[in-house]
């Protein structure tokens, strides 16, 4: 055998600049702050990239699970936006919250929980039972949790007879669908619970609570009209979210000062097109790069225009009804930097990618 292989064969194993597998840093879901049980997924190890914060999941509810990319350069934003919602629902540092399904933690992000000092906990088993023995075991101050699941378990809850053993006074932050509205009586005459009605997403975090915005860049405009009524597009950090709702000045039903109906929500149609005309960037290459990147983390389509403005002062997007409709919708334009947050976010992501490359030097084609 020669001889300097046989060293390096030898230093290879204490010695190198790339680590072993058992070397590779770990991230759990307990570190994620998600480690409780659900029926809907298994449990796989994959190799996550060193430039995304977090990997999670859309919840499904119509279609396949999406794999969603969370950037380090989104948190703050996400963060600022779970702590007004425990500010707004009167939650307190030390409290405890329940989450019955634990990837709802990764839209508030679980730093946002640490850093309010919030005590988070889950079911033993994802079933109705188990939440109403949590419930009476832990009686926590607050529970995240989807409205149809909640109402049906304080129903048996009810129909048992031991809604008298259930603590009261407690928060639930409804999440993951369209507020169930016989939760509120319920919820109300068993708990004395106070509901709360979150809409967000797993691609950008919460966007509103009861109706009123809990992010800067949240902007409405006018989608289609639905038996009589006139809807508005949702529109975060200037991509659109593919919902629409109307809006009331009589108010949300969990708080007359939010005007977003969020709980009559419709998938918006025809749906806009992202079209990018001015950039802070100085390439349009690194531009054409974050449109691939939000397509494929965060499941946007955003086009560059062919005569887009680099080294602007400010972010310009341009909101287009989908021609193919047929359906004449006015378009939007979005200027930032405001507005353009989120959009702004995955370009600083994209530029902190590229000024720190995580590349395998295994990868490496030229030496």
């Amino acid at each position: 055998m020669n001889s300097l292989l046989q060293e390096i064969s030898l230093l290879v194993e204490d010695f190198g600049s790339a680590p072993k597998l058992e070397e590779m840093p770990k991230r759990t879901l307990a570190d994620k702050g998600i480690a409780g049980p659900t029926a809907a997924h298994v449990i796989e190890d994959v190799h996550t990239p060193l430039n995304l914060a977090y990997l999670t999941f859309t919840t499904g509810t119509s279609a396949f699970q999406n794999i969603v990319g969370v950037t380090y350069a989104e948190l703050p934003a996400r963060i600022r936006a779970s702590v007004r919602i425990l500010e707004r629902a009167g939650l307190k540092r030390g409290d405890k919250l329940l989450v019955t399904y634990p990837p709802l933690v990764n839209v508030f992000s679980g730093q946002a929980l640490k850093d309010f000092g919030l005590k988070w906990s889950f079911l033993v088993r994802s079933s109705r039972d188990a939440f109403l023995a949590a419930l009476y075991k832990e009686r926590p101050a607050a529970v995240v949790g989807e409205s149809a699941f909640l109402r049906a378990a304080l129903t048996d809850a009810k129909n048992m007879g031991v809604a008298e053993d259930l603590p009261k006074g407690v928060k639930l932050l409804t999440a993951g669908t369209p507020l169930d509205l016989e939760l509120l009586p319920v919820a109300q005459e068993l708990l004395q619970a106070e509901v709360h009605d979150l809409y967000g997403c797993q691609e950008i975090g919460w966007l509103a609570m009861d109706g009123i915005p809990v992010r800067d860049d949240i902007e409405l405009t006018p989608a289609a009209i639905r038996g009589g009524q006139q809807y508005y597009e949702l529109i975060a950090g200037g991509l659109p979210m593919g919902d629409s709702f109307p809006c009331s000045e009589s108010g949300h039903v969990c708080n007359k000062a939010g005007k977003i109906i969020t709980y009559r929500r419709e998938r918006t149609y025809p749906e806009y097109e992202v079209i990018v005309k001015a950039t802070t960037l100085a390439s349009a290459v690194t531009l054409n790069r974050v449109a691939r990147s939000i397509l494929r983390i965060k499941g946007r389509i955003v086009k560059v225009s062919p005569e887009v403005q680099v080294n602007a002062e400010q972010t310009i997007l341009e909101l287009r009804g989908d021609p193919i409709s047929g359906i004449e919708i006015p378009s939007v334009t979005i200027t930032g930097p405001i507005q353009t947050e989120f959009f702004d976010t995955m370009v600083q992501a994209q530029l902190d990618y590229q000024q720190n490359s995580k590349a395998d030097p295994v990868w490496t084609k030229r030496s």
